[in-house]
Protein backbone atom coordinates (compact mmCIF):
# COMPACT_ATOMS: atom_id res chain seq x y z
CA UNK A 1 0.00 0.00 0.00
CA UNK A 2 1.39 3.52 -1.00
CA UNK A 3 1.97 5.76 2.22
CA UNK A 4 0.87 9.70 1.63
CA UNK A 5 1.98 12.90 3.48
CA UNK A 6 -0.98 14.69 5.41
CA UNK A 7 -0.47 17.99 6.72
CA UNK A 8 -3.00 19.84 9.00
CA UNK A 9 -2.90 23.20 9.45
CA UNK A 10 -4.51 26.54 10.05
CA UNK A 11 -5.75 28.49 12.79
CA UNK A 12 -8.39 26.83 13.86
CA UNK A 13 -9.04 24.42 17.13
CA UNK A 14 -8.44 20.84 16.08
CA UNK A 15 -5.54 19.58 14.19
CA UNK A 16 -3.90 17.39 16.97
CA UNK A 17 -7.21 16.04 17.69
CA UNK A 18 -7.66 15.21 14.30
CA UNK A 19 -3.62 13.37 13.80
CA UNK A 20 -5.18 11.22 17.13
CA UNK A 21 -8.23 10.42 15.17
CA UNK A 22 -6.11 8.95 12.59
CA UNK A 23 -3.58 7.35 14.92
CA UNK A 24 -6.67 5.50 16.65
CA UNK A 25 -8.17 4.00 13.38
CA UNK A 26 -4.20 3.09 12.62
CA UNK A 27 -4.57 1.20 15.94
CA UNK A 28 -7.72 -0.77 14.96
CA UNK A 29 -6.08 -1.58 11.86
CA UNK A 30 -3.14 -3.11 13.43
CA UNK A 31 -0.96 -0.81 12.70
CA UNK A 32 1.85 0.95 15.38
CA UNK A 33 1.83 4.58 15.68
CA UNK A 34 4.87 7.15 16.11
CA UNK A 35 3.34 10.40 17.76
CA UNK A 36 6.10 12.79 18.04
CA UNK A 37 5.21 16.54 19.45
CA UNK A 38 7.42 19.47 18.79
CA UNK A 39 7.62 22.25 20.68
CA UNK A 40 5.57 20.89 23.60
CA UNK A 41 7.01 19.22 26.77
CA UNK A 42 4.11 18.87 29.35
CA UNK A 43 1.19 16.44 30.00
CA UNK A 44 -1.58 16.65 28.00
CA UNK A 45 -4.96 14.21 28.25
CA UNK A 46 -4.61 12.45 25.24
CA UNK A 47 -0.78 11.63 25.86
CA UNK A 48 -2.53 9.97 29.44
CA UNK A 49 -4.45 8.42 27.53
CA UNK A 50 -2.48 6.71 25.31
CA UNK A 51 -0.37 5.58 27.81
CA UNK A 52 -3.09 4.03 29.96
CA UNK A 53 -5.05 2.35 26.85
CA UNK A 54 -3.27 2.58 23.25
CA UNK A 55 0.22 0.83 23.65
CA UNK A 56 0.72 0.94 20.34
CA UNK A 57 0.93 4.33 20.13
CA UNK A 58 4.15 5.85 21.35
CA UNK A 59 4.52 9.23 22.04
CA UNK A 60 7.81 11.30 22.05
CA UNK A 61 8.15 14.87 23.47
CA UNK A 62 10.63 17.61 21.75
CA UNK A 63 9.91 20.02 23.81
CA UNK A 64 10.65 22.07 27.12
CA UNK A 65 7.15 22.34 28.78
CA UNK A 66 7.18 25.93 27.97
CA UNK A 67 5.31 28.32 25.42
CA UNK A 68 8.05 30.10 23.10
CA UNK A 69 6.93 33.43 23.12
CA UNK A 70 8.97 35.51 20.89
CA UNK A 71 12.11 34.08 19.93
CA UNK A 72 13.17 30.49 21.09
CA UNK A 73 16.51 29.81 23.57
CA UNK A 74 18.90 27.80 22.35
CA UNK A 75 17.97 24.60 24.24
CA UNK A 76 14.32 24.78 22.06
CA UNK A 77 16.39 24.16 19.11
CA UNK A 78 18.63 21.56 20.34
CA UNK A 79 15.66 19.62 21.85
CA UNK A 80 13.48 20.14 18.45
CA UNK A 81 17.24 19.57 16.14
CA UNK A 82 17.45 16.05 18.77
CA UNK A 83 13.99 15.22 17.71
CA UNK A 84 13.98 15.77 14.50
CA UNK A 85 17.03 13.36 14.16
CA UNK A 86 15.73 10.58 16.12
CA UNK A 87 12.54 10.77 13.92
CA UNK A 88 14.57 10.30 10.80
CA UNK A 89 15.80 7.06 12.38
CA UNK A 90 12.01 6.31 13.11
CA UNK A 91 10.42 7.07 10.21
CA UNK A 92 13.30 4.52 8.18
CA UNK A 93 12.95 1.84 10.01
CA UNK A 94 9.69 0.82 8.66
CA UNK A 95 8.29 -0.62 12.62
CA UNK A 96 5.59 2.14 12.23
CA UNK A 97 2.70 2.65 9.53
CA UNK A 98 2.06 6.25 11.17
CA UNK A 99 3.64 8.44 11.97
CA UNK A 100 2.45 11.68 13.41
CA UNK A 101 4.56 15.21 13.74
CA UNK A 102 2.64 17.20 15.77
CA UNK A 103 3.35 20.73 16.05
CA UNK A 104 6.24 20.34 13.29
CA UNK A 105 4.87 23.50 11.26
CA UNK A 106 4.90 25.55 14.25
CA UNK A 107 8.68 24.23 14.60
CA UNK A 108 9.46 25.65 11.35
CA UNK A 109 8.00 28.64 11.77
CA UNK A 110 9.95 29.20 15.03
CA UNK A 111 12.95 28.01 12.76
CA UNK A 112 14.04 24.76 14.94
CA UNK A 113 15.04 23.47 12.25
CA UNK A 114 14.82 23.89 8.00
CA UNK A 115 11.42 23.10 6.02
CA UNK A 116 14.15 21.26 3.57
CA UNK A 117 15.34 18.96 6.50
CA UNK A 118 11.91 18.35 7.38
CA UNK A 119 11.38 17.08 4.04
CA UNK A 120 14.35 15.26 3.45
CA UNK A 121 13.73 13.16 6.91
CA UNK A 122 9.77 12.58 5.03
CA UNK A 123 11.22 11.78 1.52
CA UNK A 124 13.69 9.05 2.65
CA UNK A 125 10.69 7.08 4.94
CA UNK A 126 9.67 3.43 4.49
CA UNK A 127 7.68 2.83 1.53
CA UNK A 128 4.66 1.99 4.13
CA UNK A 129 4.93 4.87 6.69
CA UNK A 130 2.14 7.40 6.50
CA UNK A 131 3.38 10.70 7.57
CA UNK A 132 0.80 13.66 9.30
CA UNK A 133 2.62 16.67 9.75
CA UNK A 134 0.40 19.18 12.23
CA UNK A 135 0.53 23.01 12.98
CA UNK A 136 -0.60 26.68 11.91
CA UNK A 137 1.76 28.46 9.73
CA UNK A 138 2.61 25.03 7.61
CA UNK A 139 5.33 26.59 4.92
CA UNK A 140 3.95 26.69 0.71
CA UNK A 141 6.79 24.03 0.26
CA UNK A 142 5.50 21.55 3.00
CA UNK A 143 2.05 22.02 1.47
CA UNK A 144 3.39 21.79 -1.88
CA UNK A 145 5.08 18.26 -1.35
CA UNK A 146 1.86 16.90 0.67
CA UNK A 147 -0.56 14.81 -0.81
CA UNK A 148 -3.73 15.86 1.00
CA UNK A 149 -4.12 19.53 2.68
CA UNK A 150 -6.87 20.24 5.44
CA UNK A 151 -7.42 23.48 6.85
CA UNK A 152 -8.77 24.10 10.40
CA UNK A 153 -9.90 27.89 9.90
CA UNK A 154 -11.53 29.31 13.46
CA UNK A 155 -14.82 31.19 12.79
CA UNK A 156 -15.26 31.67 16.43
CA UNK A 157 -13.28 30.37 19.66
CA UNK A 158 -14.40 31.30 23.39
CA UNK A 159 -10.74 32.14 23.95
CA UNK A 160 -11.50 35.14 22.64
CA UNK A 161 -14.34 35.55 25.81
CA UNK A 162 -11.62 34.99 28.31
CA UNK A 163 -12.30 31.10 28.32
CA UNK A 164 -9.24 29.28 29.27
CA UNK A 165 -7.74 26.39 28.12
CA UNK A 166 -10.05 23.37 29.94
CA UNK A 167 -8.46 20.16 30.93
CA UNK A 168 -9.87 17.26 29.19
CA UNK A 169 -10.99 19.80 26.21
CA UNK A 170 -7.83 21.88 24.99
CA UNK A 171 -5.56 19.84 26.60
Amino acid sequence: MKSYLQVYTGNGKGKTTAAFGLALRAVGAGKKVFFAQFVKGRSYSEIKAVEQWLPPITVRQYGRGCFIVKEPEQADIDVARQGLAEIQAVLRSGEYGLVILDEAAIALHYRLFTVDELLEAIRSRHQATEVVVTGRYAPPELVAAADLVTEMKEIKHYFNDGVVAREGVEY
